[in-house]
This record gives structure tokens, sequence and C-alpha cells, in this order.
């Protein structure tokens, strides 16, 4: 059995957005990143967590936008980072900026049950 310690976000690009996001039979919560940005590291810790805190419940993932611009430009992603809850195919919400933990699991807790 995997430890919680170990669960990590999902790599979400273009090619397996669909897939992994649209189609999930689970609300995802996608953090939109790149490797360059500074803001984006500090929230890391924050999603990793999040991936263990809600195993199971809600599928936490990574998208680079450098990596994958035709995803973050369709759901008009301009700054990052930026996270987006989505639900059956559907974006739900988003919070532009690095925010405390408990901003992130209140917009979780609304879609756990």
């Amino acid at each position: 059995m995997e430890s919680a310690a170990t669960v990590q976000p999902v790599r979400i690009t273009d090619d397996n957005f669909e897939q992994e996001v649209l189609y999930s039979r689970v609300p995802v919560l996608v953090d939109f990143w790149a490797e360059w940005c500074g803001p984006c590291q500090a929230l890391a810790p924050t999603i990793e967590k999040l991936a263990a805190d809600y195993d199971g419940k809600v599928k936490i993932g990574k998208l680079d936008i450098d990596a994958n611009q035709y995803t973050a430009l369709n759901y008009g992603v301009k700054s990052i980072p930026t996270v987006v809850l989505f639900q059956d195919g559907h974006p739900l919400g988003q919070i532009v900026g690095v925010q405390p933990q408990k901003a992130y699991e209140s917009v979780l807790d609304q879609v756990v049950e």
C-alpha cells in the first residue's frame, strides 16, 4: 500500500488533459506552473501536500505551461501560478497567485463529500 507521503500530483499535458481532467470521475485540481516561476516553486509543497491529503477524493495535477501552451491558452491562464478546479469536465473556479493552504482546501472541500 502506498503511503500518503509518496502520493505525487499527476503530470498533466496537452496530450492527456482530456483523459486526466475532462473525463475524470473525480474532481481535478490543476496547477498551471512553469519551472522558472518563483511563486510556482513556492506553491509546489502545498500542491504536493494536497495530493496526499485528498488522495482518492480529488485528483491533483500539475501542467507545465511552457511545454503545454495549448491547454493554458485554452483556459485563459494569463499569469502563474493559476490553480483551476474542474468537475465533470468544467472549470468551477480558479485561484491566481500563491495562497495559504487553507484557501485551496476550502475550494476542494466544496466538491468533496
